[in-house]
């Protein structure tokens, strides 16, 4: 297998964050392309058409793309590399496996090519004004995602603490929810609760609530245009506030009169517990951007989405919160990611209530 360059699994997962990397920098876009096949990949027994199947690999990929094991024994991986800039990922994909494919078929049999499975990804993914399409591909992130993955014990934990914690605020704060949809309901038209479809784990949508704080039936252009130059870093996003730099949307004339007060004090954020015990959120995580916000992404930012769950608090928050610019925000939430342990979510939330009542950050 060495004559055909196939790299280890630890190795070709090294080479394919190293392309990422270079194309966050370069733009020139990459496709992966994964060959699987449970029977015919296993590395005992009769070698022959593992053989056959690296053989059909290099007679239709070039020296400079990167072959190796995705994963060992079952798929085969091979990056092909210097698209270009303006390259159609899609078209170079559908081409590639054209190649592949006949390839193939010059070695292999009829019944061996339908034990093959053939997949293509491109990165970096295709975003709209409506997110990802279909989601972030988690199989262009397979090493940041292994590396960054915890155990099932942690993962357990995790659950326990945002059912428990999400059931008890929503039963202790039961009296709370009702003083303030009556606030809410006599100082403005309009419904209590805000919806809104935000961005999950892995770019997955999901209805999003809070109180409402804005007028009914606004027009969200204003911060649609801000978030596009807040995430760019134009200046003009900052504004100065007791002496300190905050990176907010200022004097917003969508917010109510109640609804400066919720925010100043975090509390429409109160059916975010609602969230967190459908699982669509946790206790502690990056913030869920809407669909908008992830368009004007650069490619590295997309990464916060990935490794873990959104949270009512987080990272951010705690630490910052509307302090810093979008980059550095984004690398509290990747640091978060890369580190998440259970007593890390403990010290944010236990961080969380000095962050709220001294409302630095909060508008």
């Amino acid at each position: 297998m060495e004559d055909y360059g196939i790299l280890s699994r630890e190795l070709f997962a090294r080479m394919l964050f190293v392309e990422r990397k270079r194309t966050e920098r370069s733009g020139r876009s990459f496709v992966l392309m994964l060959l699987e096949s449970t029977r015919l990949l296993k590395p005992e027994g009769d070698h022959h058409p593992l053989e056959e199947v690296l053989l059909a690999l290099s007679r239709s990929t070039r020296d400079t793309d990167t072959k190796g094991w995705y994963k060992e024994g079952s798929t085969i991986g091979v990056i092909f590399t210097e698209l270009g800039a303006d390259a159609d990922g899609r078209s170079v994909a559908n081409a590639l496996l054209t190649k592949v494919t006949k390839a193939l078929t010059g070695t292999l049999t009829i019944s061996q090519i339908n034990q093959i499975s053939l997949t293509f990804h491109v990165y970096p993914e295709d975003w709209d004004d409506n997110g990802p399409s279909g989601g972030i591909q988690p199989t262009l992130y397979d090493d940041l995602l292994r590396k960054a993955a915890p155990s099932r014990a942690s993962l357990l934990i995790k659950r326990l603490m945002d059912i428990t914690g999400s059931l008890a605020a929503l039963v202790l704060g039961l009296p709370l929810f009702v003083a303030i949809a009556i606030a809410i309901k006599l100082t403005s038209r309009g419904p209590v609760f805000f919806k809104q479809v935000r961005l999950g784990q892995f770019g997955r949508g999901f209805t999003f609530l809070k109180f409402r704080s804005m007028c009914a039936d606004n027009d969200p252009t204003i911060h649609q245009q801000y978030v596009k130059r807040f995430i760019s870093g134009e200046n003009g996003c900052e504004q100065a506030v007791g002496g300190q730099v905050q990176y907010k949307l200022a004097a917003d004339p969508r917010v109510t009169l109640v609804g400066r007060f919720l925010r100043k004090l975090s509390l429409d954020e109160l059916p975010q517990f609602l969230n967190v015990l459908k699982g669509e959120m946790s206790l502690v995580g990056p913030r869920p951007p809407v669909p908008y916000e992830v368009s004007h992404y650069d490619t590295w930012h997309k990464a916060r989405l990935l490794a873990a769950k959104p949270g009512i608090t987080g990272l951010w928050q705690v630490a910052a919160r509307s302090q810093v610019k979008f980059d550095d925000m984004v690398r509290l939430d990747l640091r978060y990611a890369s580190s998440w342990t259970p007593w890390l979510d403990i010290k944010i939330l236990l961080q969380t209530p000095q962050a709220v009542f001294s409302a630095k950050g909060a508008q």
